[in-house]
């Protein structure tokens, strides 16, 4: 299964989590994306199920010599989340992180308090909270923002993605009441492989997906 688009990917995705409201297993839903990617996709979901949309920031941590690798999460106001085995492969401790946890706390402030521009965060208590990304790789971000999000206290919290690794899948079943995913690939290299057209979003992208539902 490829996917033309975030747009395309949010209708398949959308379809699938519709035929779950109809069967009442998404009652009161509010759809949150985590940005910047999940918000197109977010948006086709939010639409099909008449359901606002917000978003939920999460950063992930980079190792110090290398951003791309990360070695760990965070979300809100929460301690970060480490993957333990990896530090330990690295040979860092998470004090040596303290730096780049800073700069990815206040990344993630201002991207808040940049999408939201005034509007307070949206009340989650007893709601189903549908989180939605365009695609998850190793889950760390992912595992945060849940871990994040059943401490507002929803009365159901669903992971909805259009592509996963299978590993990934495995993690966060325990993180969420309910993970829907499209597509599990048996190798899965990078999100972006299963997508045509996948450009990087800016803020203003967001802003506008934002507007538009």
């Amino acid at each position: 299964m490829r996917f033309r688009d975030r747009v395309h990917a949010g209708h398949e995705l959308a379809e699938r989590l519709r035929i779950r409201q109809e069967a009442g297993a998404l009652t009161h839903p509010v759809v949150l994306a985590l940005p910047r990617g999940g918000v197109t996709v977010a948006r086709e979901v939010a639409r099909a199920l008449e359901a606002p949309l917000d978003v939920l920031v999460a950063r992930k941590i980079g190792a110090p010599f290398q951003e791309e690798l990360g070695v760990g999460a965070l979300a809100g106001d929460d301690p970060p989340l480490f993957d333990k085995r990896t530090l330990d492969y690295l040979g860092l401790t998470e004090a040596d992180l303290d730096e780049v946890v800073e700069r990815e706390r206040a990344e993630l402030h201002r991207r808040e308090e940049r999408y939201r521009q005034g509007r307070p965060p949206p009340e989650l208590r007893d709601r189903t909270v549908i989180v939605v990304d365009d695609g998850v790789a190793t889950g760390a971000t992912a595992r945060a923002a849940l871990r994040w999000l059943r401490r507002q206290s929803p009365e159901r919290v669903v992971l909805a993605v259009p592509v996963c690794s299978m590993e990934a899948a495995d993690l966060l079943r325990g993180e969420a009441d309910e993970v829907v995913c499209l597509h599990r690939p048996a190798v899965f290299l990078a999100v972006g492989e299963w997508y045509d057209a996948f450009e990087q979003l800016t803020d203003d992208d967001v802003l506008a997906a934002l507007r538009e539902q």
